[in-house]
């Protein structure tokens, strides 16, 4: 059955962390930043676009004061991952706020002019503790889609947030998986901006492998939650993409 939300308004995937995304019904290309509150610290994770910022930040105001945001999460450098960024940084206001990102998006986000200190995930062991203890991992995720590209892990919640894989673009959405046709939308989505299954399906095992996962925040598409996880990963794992594509 599927739920019914009111997407004008930031929605509660767990108790500490919220969505704070754009339904776009025009595009139909669903952007999902996410907002992890916790104790001394806030983290921010894909703050958008330019053109989606004044309803994410909106929504982040709805839920926290932004001054209080101590990190923003920059998963990989695409406009629409972090085209806001400067401007994200400017209303926060912050002289403590530090990026998060690998060194490969680094180097690419820091022509958008940013004033904040850089937090290289791959000179910190791909982790990051808060102040209460709570860490975050990070896996590097090379070329999905981008050189810099990761995914977070929340050991707390056991929450992955994946960044563009189990993204999704379709005219029919919802933020949750539950009665609809997600993977049609992942199908399409993947297919054009992943580069090879040859590239996806070890990232993907080495996830399995790696975390024990109770849910999935991708950057686009929907949330995956019990049995929706497995059946994603298994989609994907098989799935044919970018080169694969043209070489059949």
């Amino acid at each position: 059955m599927r739920r019914e939300l009111d997407y004008h308004d930031p929605i509660a995937v767990t108790r500490d962390i919220f969505w704070t995304g754009f339904y776009d019904e025009v595009t139909k290309f669903h952007c999902n930043p996410y907002i992890l509150i916790d104790d001394q610290d806030v983290v921010l994770f894909d703050p958008g676009s330019i053109p989606d910022f004044p309803e994410i930040m909106r929504k982040v105001i709805d839920v926290i004061q932004p001054h209080e945001i101590t990190y923003v999460v920059a998963h990989h450098q695409d406009p629409d991952v972090c085209g806001n960024l400067a401007v994200t940084e400017d209303v926060i206001d912050r002289s403590e706020l530090k990026i998060v990102a690998h060194g490969n998006t680094v180097r690419l986000i820091n022509h958008l002019g940013l004033t904040s200190e850089f937090y290289h995930v791959d000179k910190h062991d791909h982790k990051l503790t808060l102040k209460s203890g709570r860490q975050l991992e990070f896996m590097y995720t090379p070329y999905l889609h981008s050189p810099g590209a990761m995914v977070t892990y929340d050991v707390k919640t056991k929450t992955l947030f994946s960044s563009d894989i189990f993204g999704g673009v379709s005219a029919e959405w919802a933020l949750f998986a539950d009665d609809w046709d997600y993977l049609k939308g992942m199908k399409a989505f993947h297919q054009v901006y992943m580069p090879s299954n040859a590239i996806l399906k070890p990232a993907l095992e080495k996830m399995q492998s790696r975390w024990e996962i109770d849910r999935i925040l991708p950057q686009h598409g929907c949330v995956l939650e019990g049995e929706h996880i497995n059946i994603a990963f298994d989609f994907l794992k098989q799935l044919p993409c970018g080169v694969d594509l043209d070489e059949s």
